[in-house]
């Protein structure tokens, strides 16, 4: 029946105008598209780095026997853990492999693993996406939410925690910030060493302040591990790496006196003049250590020079080694240290340089 639109109600003009429309004709809610499987997993893939859980295959519509047959040697996927697969040939990178553990560890149904809500890598693995210097990609720690607890696997150690952190995105990969990253890493690593030269590579980037490090390890209960102990308060009084550790043993087992380490001086005027290692603010008396490692350029070695010809004409005197003098012919460096502060004892002016930096301080630990 055709009804007048003049005479018509709203409801009797939108019933006509269904009856009216063509085959062919849709409303912008009938238009709506519906993913094909395909589309749904190009998306998951995209958002992934090319990786998907069994979970999240079988809500894209994919069988499980397309996944089976995809999965054989041969195939066009590989399954890196047990229920996440690499939707591609060749091998995975290093962001692959850390968000493969966190789709191993996350909840496999509900919250969207890539929020950080449920799982989310920390420890070394953490910091090596981050850049820090030494901190090893591997074994993949892995925070996971309590309660829920998740079985280790190939590369993987899980760590179920119930003092969840807030997480951040590096590269598309959930992650611990690096303060607790930091923390995870050093309640689990075995190497003395290697403890006290990651510490020092993230608080040296910038990453954190050594005091809340320190806390963070006292909040985390690792502070009763010797080398953890250590490097924190290696870091309290100053040091920022494995080379400066290992100088501050040398001389605190001495009778030099304790210098300032990685403190900042100042000319009169208040002008940046240099952080030294170590200085002896009372004798003027510098260590720098320097390593190849940064000078393997013209222009890095060129501005070392011009540092410590900056110090110098300021009064300061500098003692220069390298990591291996230090570590192999440490006797030789503090020979060298004593014969400078003896000399210094009777100058007749005090150098031109004012030191701010950290000083041996005592914290509790445990």
């Amino acid at each position: 029946m055709i009804t007048n639109p003049a005479t018509a109600t709203p409801a009797q003009q939108a019933t006509q105008a269904q009856t009216e429309r063509t085959p062919t004709e849709r409303t912008p809610t009938e238009r709506t598209h519906t993913a094909t499987p395909t589309e749904s997993l190009a998306s998951l893939a995209r958002r992934q780095l090319n990786l998907a859980t069994y979970h999240q295959l079988k809500a894209a519509r994919v069988p499980p026997a397309t996944i089976t047959g995809r999965t054989r040697p041969g195939g066009p996927w590989q399954r890196l853990l047990p229920r996440v697969y690499l939707l591609q040939t060749g091998p995975p990178d290093s962001r692959q492999r850390a968000l493969s553990a966190v789709l191993y560890a996350a909840r496999p149904a509900g919250d969207d693993p890539l929020g950080g809500a449920t799982a989310a890598v920390t420890g070394g693995a953490a910091l090596a996406l981050i850049g820090v210097r030494d901190a090893p990609s591997a074994p993949l720690d892995v925070l996971v939410r309590a309660p829920r607890t998740v079985t280790p696997a190939p590369g993987v150690r899980p760590l179920t925690t119930a003092r969840w952190p807030a997480t951040i995105t590096v590269s598309g990969i959930p992650s611990t910030r690096p303060l607790r990253a930091a923390a995870d890493f050093a309640a689990r690593a075995e190497d003395p060493d290697l403890v006290r030269a990651v510490l020092a590579n993230v608080v040296q980037a910038g990453w954190c302040h050594p005091h809340d490090l320190h806390g963070e390890l006292r909040a985390s209960r690792t502070l009763g591990r010797p080398a953890v102990r250590g490097a924190a308060a290696e870091l309290v009084a100053g040091v920022r790496s494995i080379a400066e550790a290992r100088a501050r043993d040398t001389l605190t087992a001495t009778d030099l006196p304790p210098p300032l380490w990685n403190a900042r001086l100042y000319t009169p005027d208040g002008t940046f003049l240099a952080s030294p290692d170590a200085y002896w603010p009372d004798e003027g008396v510098a260590l720098e250590i320097d390593s190849a490692e940064y000078h393997y350029t013209r222009d890095s070695w060129h501005a070392t020079l011009r540092r410590r010809l900056r110090l110098e004409a300021h009064g300061v005197l500098v003692v220069s080694a390298t990591p291996s003098m230090i570590r192999d012919t440490p006797a030789e460096v503090t020979e060298a240290l004593r014969t400078l502060l003896t000399l210094t004892t009777p100058r007749p002016t005090p150098p031109k340089a004012t030191a701010r930096g950290h000083r041996q301080l005592l914290l509790p630990f445990g």
